[in-house]
């Protein structure tokens, strides 16, 4: 059979990573204090933080060039705001303060005691300098109503609503008035009677902006986390082998690369979205990975060897690996920057950017800290005081007292504990036939409910979610969702067609049509006719006796009509000509997220269908609310692409650098069954499809090729004859990295768990499944799926060196390939593994 050459990137990268490594052992000053000037001097673009902030979560959360944006400018170009105010006309939200009174213990709230509670909160309301003007409006409504039999007479309401609208042109003036307000409900103390929640306009932004603050305590836990368990996990009994002071500054490299990274982006103008204050309890976590494959791979250095000679081999095993995982996480971020919302591109840059710095900072000021250790190792040190100390012999009981103790064998450090666990116990463990079929039995379970959670899956982001847990926003929309949750909003169309005939009878009955096309929707209330200004006029000109039907008496009679009926903000009326006009129709019953997502569908179906008629009719359909909602229509698909474009670019890398059919089979497997489960697994635990874990499926796959590639490909390239051999081996050799990473990565997000911000509640709940499935797809399902395979793919070796060799001892295999925690590294005489 042909051979196909496997190493064509691989050795030349090992070869230059060797010189690198070799490189910084002689001059470990200089790649320590260059990288410590470099972060310094890119930190400094933290000034530029506060300037470099975007919080807006219009801007931030919803997607960028939307159609309902689109629709919004060409509702304003042709209606403008007028002093006649009406909430029902409004482009926006408007600005405004809401109260929602509530009878305790879901009480009938129309009483009379409860209503002098309710006019001795509106006459409170009122004495905050309230700017009483033309472009001010009050506006009540009624919630949770019950009706009395067999008529439309209300018996009984559990809410009261009440609107305080305020002049938009008046900024400062309204801005004192709506902190006025604020403030005296923050302060309020509730009555025996009602229950008061109350919002404002500008409410959810104020919340938003300060969520980012509550967790900036966290970090300080989470740095020390990760500094503990990369600790713990180096730590050796022999004060001279252990690497305390290395794992430190391992964690000390990480946190150099978001001062500088983000340092770097402040400078060039990034804008700095909230979703970005997540990145650095990531990278705390993910950087110290590669800090635990350089770790690894000088352990399997031979002591007595010069300190550039050891650390040239350190880095030629190790580079490859970590550049694979740098290449798949960076890849799999800079992805993310394909997406529509802002607040995704942003943490994507922030992130990838970062890593980038991780994988610099590893190479240079972690190898120079690698390269000063290995010198106090060389003449045997202590880690803590740097004393000499004698070295241990076999017989020496390994203290404070003496250290420097390796495998007189091997020339070689110790094996960790671990790794025997991993190699005596875990992996023979694992390949016992009823364990193998056990674990085919939990991987169906796992696969089973995976599946029935992806169908539960909720799209969009509630807004509500922008505010801390116990937030005032949170109690009033819990209020709004509970008692005004019938009547949904009352959508706009506009017709937007200058030339359409609104004399014409043909015309008109098509505009009826469609009109009813509208209202016989689901969503619609049937028995709320819609507001038309053109029905209005029809039946004036009928009462008038002018004749609607002529073109010349239509428009002369029309000025008057708008001026006087309250429709003048509805028909854009201009030179003679009507170049827009708009009605309303009322929805009814939105009240769930897929709701919301139908009632934009339909509405925008039903507009297209209205093109279609006999007279086409050009209109658009428009509501504030649909800004929010037309992430709906948008999450699904560029998450798929995402996901698509991910692992195909996953699986070019893969080809590239670990070139192997069998490797990336399995690849592919590990990224979809991966991406399956997390998925599933987060609908079950309440996280929806939105623009903040849309951001962590697409990290799912960078992960999951971590997770999946060198482990399969460690199996093929294994030199032992059996499948359940070849398994062991690819676990003793990954078991611990891989556990070492996923504990490093999940200490770097726990502490978001106790976040009061839904956000990164939600970032910790994904990750937290993307690590934990990651590796138990590395250390369990994938090595017992590899033993149903007969022989699989077989390397050989070339330049003369035969297999009688290798069992010799003449050329050690080091076919060690560690993922995310791991090393690659080559047979050590520069073989050439031909793969058939």
């Amino acid at each position: 059979m042909a051979k196909c050459k496997t190493d064509c990137i691989e050795r030349p990268l090992s070869l230059a990573f060797q010189k690198l490594g070799s490189v910084v052992g002689r001059y470990p000053y200089v790649f320590l204090i260059l990288p410590l000037f470099v972060a310094a001097a890119l930190g400094a673009g933290f000034i530029f933080l506060q300037e470099r902030e975007a919080n807006d979560i219009e801007d931030q959360f919803t997607p960028i060039n939307g159609p309902a944006k689109l629709e919004r400018a060409i509702v304003m170009e042709n209606f403008p705001s007028s002093e006649e105010f009406s909430q029902l006309r409004l482009t926006s939200d408007g600005t405004y303060a809401s109260l929602i009174i509530t009878g305790l213990h879901g009480e009938n709230i129309l009483t009379e005691e409860a209503f002098n509670d309710i006019l001795e909160l509106d006459r409170r309301v009122k004495t905050i300098t309230y700017p009483m003007n033309n472009g001010t409006f009050l506006g009540t409504s009624i919630g949770g109503v019950e009706l009395k039999p067999d008529s439309s007479e209300i018996s009984s309401a559990k809410a009261v609503r009440l609107f305080y609208f305020l002049d938009e042109e008046k900024t400062m003036e309204t801005s004192d008035w709506l902190d006025g307000f604020l403030k005296l409900f923050s302060n309020y103390t509730q009555q025996k009677t009602v229950h008061v929640s109350y919002f404002t306009s500008i409410s959810r932004q104020n919340e938003f902006e300060t969520n980012s603050d509550s967790v900036i305590p966290l970090f300080s836990v989470t740095y020390f986390l990760a500094i503990t368990i990369s600790i713990l996990s180096c730590l050796r009994l022999d004060c001279v082998r252990t690497k305390v002071w290395v794992a430190a500054f391992g964690v000390v490299s990480a946190g150099m690369a978001v001062l500088a990274s983000f340092g770097l982006l402040l400078f060039c103008g990034m804008p700095f979205a909230m979703t970005v204050a997540t990145a650095p309890f990531l990278i705390l976590g993910v950087g110290v990975d590669d800090m635990f494959i350089m770790i690894s791979c000088w352990q399997k250095t031979e002591v007595d060897k010069a300190v550039e000679v050891r650390l040239a081999e350190t880095y030629k095993e190790a580079g490859v690996s970590i550049t694979i995982t740098t290449l798949t996480d960076v890849l799999a971020f800079y992805i993310g920057l394909l997406t529509p919302f802002r607040s995704v591109q942003s943490f994507c840059m922030y992130t990838s950017t970062a890593l980038l710095f991780c994988y610099i900072f590893n190479i240079t000021f972690f190898g120079a800290c690698l390269a000063f250790n290995g010198r106090r190792e060389k003449s045997n040190r202590h880690w803590l005081t740097c004393m000499r100390v004698p070295e241990a012999s076999d017989d020496d009981d390994k203290g404070c007292c003496v250290g420097g103790a390796f495998d007189k064998n091997t020339r070689k450090e110790f094996e960790m504990p671990m790794d025997s666990f991993f190699k005596k116990y875990y992996g023979p463990f694992l390949t016992r036939a009823w364990v193998k079929v056990l674990v085919c039995l939990i991987y169906a379970g796992y696969l089973a409910v995976s599946i029935y959670g992806c169908f539960q899956i909720q799209e969009g982001l509630d807004l509500k979610h922008l505010a801390a847990d116990g937030s005032y926003v949170g109690d009033y929309y819990d209020n709004e969702d509970e008692f005004f949750s019938d009547f949904g909003p009352n959508v706009m169309l506009v017709i937007k067609d200058e030339n359409f005939q609104y004399w014409n009878s043909t015309a008109r009955k098509s505009l009826d049509l469609c009109l009813e096309h509208f209202q016989n929707l689901t969503v619609a209330d049937s028995d709320i006719p819609p507001i038309s200004w053109l029905h209005v006029y029809v039946q004036f000109g009928l009462n008038a006796g002018f004749d609607v039907d002529n073109e010349a008496q239509f428009k002369s009679h029309l000025t008057a009509f708008l001026n006087h009926s309250g429709f003048s903000q509805d028909v854009n009326f201009t030179n003679n000509h009507i170049l827009a006009s708009r009605m309303f129709v009322q929805t009814v019953n939105i009240r769930t997220a897929i709701d919301e997502k139908n009632m934009l569908n339909v509405f925008r179906e039903t507009a297209a269908e209205c093109r279609k008629l006999q007279t086409p009719i050009d209109l658009i359909v428009y509501h504030s609310a649909f800004i929010y909602f037309d992430q709906y229509a948008v999450i699904i698909t560029n998450t798929i692409q995402n996901i698509v474009v991910a692992t195909c670019v996953m699986l070019v890398i893969s080809l590239l650098l670990i070139p192997s059919p069998l490797c990336s089979l399995w690849v592919t497997f590990a990224i979809a069954s991966v991406i399956v489960g997390v998925a599933g697994f987060m609908a079950l635990w309440d996280v929806s499809l939105d623009s903040v874990s849309m951001i962590n499926l697409v990290i799912c796959i960078g992960f999951s090729v971590d997770f999946s590639a060198h482990i399969s490909y460690a199996f093929v390239s294994s030199e032992e004859s059996s499948v359940n051999d070849k398994a062991t081996d690819a676990i003793t050799k990954l078991g611990y990295p891989i556990v070492q990473g996923a504990m490093s990565t999940i200490a770097g997000v726990v502490v978001l768990a106790a976040a009061k911000s839904y956000i990164f509640r939600t970032f910790f709940k994904i990750m937290f499944l993307v690590i934990l499935y990651g590796a138990i797809h590395g250390i369990v399902f994938i090595p017992v799926f590899l033993t149903f395979l007969s022989a699989g793919q077989k390397c050989s070796k070339s330049h003369g060196e035969s297999k009688e060799n290798l069992r010799s001892g003449t050329n050690e295999p080091q076919a060690e390939m560690h993922m995310n925690n791991s090393c690659i590294s080559q047979v050590e005489a520069h073989t050439d593994p031909d793969c058939y």
